[in-house]
């Protein structure tokens, strides 16, 4: 496989010259003190990466109830506002629409010599003229819409900005992705969080529509940078018992990011003072700029793309602040740093890939085209059991706690179960729920109490949030390291897609829910048959080279016995090779530190005289010796 330098691919022979899980890892600490340390303060940034993400829903959040500012020149020149209440100035100057209250979008005009001000006067409606009083918005006294009035011929913009939104989120997957996999996690991660939090401060003094939409846009593209860098950072730090609980106490610290967003909405009353508060964490997290080892490079990404000076200096660092001492009984050089100059080679170049070399795969590609549907469709068919939420109470705040509650009961879901019963089967069976649950609300809500639809839609909505997190940590064990930073973007930005979905339909004033409903029920009850394919990870190291990806294999979906095609007379023992590759690399390793020292522990002698026999004599009595046994033998 060629690199972008254009060099061969040296890291394709990783899997065999050295094992990061088994030769590497153990010797630096393995899961030591100091990669819990990293771990921990790679939680942080996922707090604030969901902090600024779900402020969107508060900035874009229509006020309950909202009507036309009164204009008295629509008003008879006779009307005097003294003789009427202001609930009877709002009756006589904006319609009435039964079942709603007062028109949003419409004024009264009257003849300007009237003077019957009755009910059965000839007036006429017309648009508003002079904008709209608002109630306050959940949390917000202004925010996006009430700003810039986004309502009425307006309302467009407002499923448009959250559809931009997105596209960032969608274009930094895709791009900061394949970023992270050519200059490293730590730099990308320190370029998203510069870049974002600048973005973030933008987004305070924007002063038009036009602007905070393109400012939110370019802010959701260096945020997706800042999630996946530190998502995959934290899970190379990790052996396999501990990727599972690492990955889900971060969903745990985006749970308590969606819990407080209300309570800080409340406090913060206006838009751009949330924004400035939300993008406070992100100026915080600016301090691992000067502070490295929070938040250190991925030395398995360094020996992945056969960058071996660098590895080199990670290992002895990430050895050293886990107390261990990288050091062989007999020799008291570094053994293990020694071996991989071994088994790379002195004059080893850095290789680095993109996400485009998947296609000259299979087995990748067809995993990240599996896991990026299954996270689009656990994305995308949430907005259908929401929506139900909201017909069975209008308040905000119930549907929204209420999704924030089914999220950790998922978290906690995940972690109680995919362990032990393995990634591939608990992604079946949260595809399977979501799907019957789906199926169900489409064919009997009409039938149904609302009680039992929402249920439904609760048990609905936990699967589908389950289906999500699980995919896209599926997907992270799954890709190799080389293209890991590409191929979980591609994975997440389809996830992106599903979020945008709803969006569409909120555009054409929900006229395709039905027709969305339908879609996403049927591909949840296909994506069954599709994760049949996926590979099992559990218990298994993380692949590093685009071979390693390619080598793993779906288990068989029924366990065997084990002595069901054990035929003893065909049974064969394999013979037991001699050569040992770790042996000999540990003895090439140690006689290149006995030969490179200048102190040797003896000296070779060379003798000044001739040696008493000539060679052709000692050549001679050696074949002398040699024939005299074999006649004792054959004797």
């Amino acid at each position: 496989m060629a690199s972008r330098s254009g060099e061969p691919s040296v890291s394709s022979n990783f899997g065999l010259n050295m094992d990061y899980e088994t030769k590497i890892y153990p010797h630096v600490g393995g899961y030591g003190r100091y990669n819990r340390f990293v771990v921990i303060f790679s939680w942080f940034p996922n707090f604030a990466v969901i902090l600024n993400l779900f402020c969107d829903i508060f900035y874009t959040l229509i006020p309950e109830s909202y009507h036309c500012k009164p204009d008295p020149q629509l008003l008879p020149s006779a009307f005097l506002l003294s003789n009427f209440t202001r609930q009877g100035y709002l009756n006589f100057s904006i319609p009435w629409v039964n079942g709603t209250g007062l028109s949003h979008c419409e004024l009264f005009k009257y003849p300007t010599n009237l003077s019957d001000f009755s009910e059965n006067v000839p007036k006429e409606r017309v648009s508003c003229t002079r904008g709209w009083e608002y109630t306050h918005a959940a949390g917000l006294q202004s925010n996006y819409v009430t700003e810039w009035n986004l309502v009425c011929s307006d309302y467009w913009k407002i499923p448009l900005q959250h559809i931009c939104f997105m596209t960032g989120w969608i274009l930094g997957y895709i791009l900061l992705g394949t970023l992270c996999d050519w200059l490293g996690r730590r730099r990308g991660f320190l370029l998203s969080i510069s870049l974002s939090s600048l973005l973030g401060v933008a987004v305070c003094v924007s002063n038009s529509a036009v602007v905070f939409l393109l400012l939110r846009l370019s802010q959701g593209a260096m945020l997706a940078g800042v999630f996946l860098s530190s998502y995959i950072a934290r899970l190379e730090l990790c052996d396999p018992p501990h990727r599972l609980m690492v990955a889900m106490v971060s969903g745990f610290f985006a749970v308590c990011a969606e819990l407080l967003l209300p309570g800080i909405a409340v406090l913060c009353r206006d838009w751009p003072i949330l924004q400035a508060v939300a993008t406070l964490p992100l100026l915080l997290l600016l301090s691992y700029w000067c502070c490295a080892p929070v938040f250190p490079e991925s030395p398995r990404w360094l020996l992945a793309t056969a960058q071996i000076s660098q590895a080199k200096k990670s290992f002895q660092v990430f050895a050293t602040r886990n107390n261990v001492c990288m050091q062989d009984e007999l020799y008291p050089g570094e053994t293990l740093l020694s071996e991989i100059d071994v088994a790379y080679g002195e004059d080893c170049q850095p290789t680095y890939h993109s996400v485009l070399e998947l296609r000259q795969t299979r087995v990748i590609w067809r995993n990240c085209l599996i896991l990026s549907f299954t996270l689009f469709i656990g994305t995308g068919i949430q907005y259908c059991f929401t929506r139900n939420l909201h017909s069975y109470s209008t308040n905000f705040y119930f549907s929204y706690f209420l999704r924030v509650l089914t999220g950790a009961l998922a978290c906690i879901f995940l972690c109680v179960s995919v362990n032990h019963f393995g990634r591939r089967g608990i992604l079946l069976l949260s595809a399977i729920i979501t799907g019957l649950s789906s199926l169900l609300l489409l064919a009997l809500t009409q039938y149904l109490r609302g009680g039992l639809v929402l249920v439904l839609s609760v048990v609905g909505l936990l699967s589908s949030q389950a289906l999500a997190m699980l995919s896209a940590f599926f997907a992270s064990e799954v890709m190799p390291t080389v293209v890991r930073g590409g191929c979980l973007g591609l994975v997440l930005a389809a996830g992106c897609v599903g979020m945008a979905a709803s969006s569409l339909m909120e555009l054409q004033n929900n006229g395709g829910y039905f027709l969305h409903h339908v879609i996403f029920a049927s591909f949840a009850v296909l994506s069954v048959l599709c994760i049949m394919l996926l590979p099992e990870s559990k218990r298994k190291p993380l692949p590093d080279s685009l071979k390693d990806g390619e080598s793993q294999r779906r288990p068989p979906l029924f366990l065997s016995r084990g002595d069901r095609d054990n035929l003893p007379l065909l049974c064969t023992r394999p013979r037991v090779s001699e050569y040992n590759p770790d042996n000999y690399s540990r003895l090439v390793s140690a006689t290149r530190r006995m030969l490179t020292k200048d102190n040797l522990p003896y000296k070779i002698a060379v003798p000044d005289h001739p040696p008493l026999l000539s060679a052709s004599t000692g050549l001679n009595g050696a074949l002398g010796q040699e024939n005299g046994v074999l006649r004792d033998e054959i004797s």
